[in-house]
């Protein structure tokens, strides 16, 4: 994608793309997650342990969510 001048694709993220989960509950083996290892999170999506992880405060980023296929049925009987 070309971007016009004076602009940098930080200028197109989506000021809501990040979402910091600091109560989140994971395995304990995940404490000491490698970066750059990937997991799945149950009906939660496939996530990458982000470089900035250090060991007893992992860091996961979403790499593809799951489709919520029930949410939209919920919403349609409401």
């Amino acid at each position: 994608m070309d971007v016009p001048e004076g602009k940098t694709f930080v200028d197109y993220i989506d000021p809501n793309s990040l979402s910091v989960i600091s109560n989140a509950l994971a395995e304990p083996g995940l404490g000491n997650a490698a970066p750059g290892a990937r997991y799945q999170f149950l009906r939660q999506g496939y996530f990458c342990v982000d470089p900035d992880s250090r060991n007893g405060h992992p860091v996961f980023n979403r790499t593809i969510g799951l489709k919520d296929t029930w949410a939209k049925i919920q919403r349609g009987m409401e």
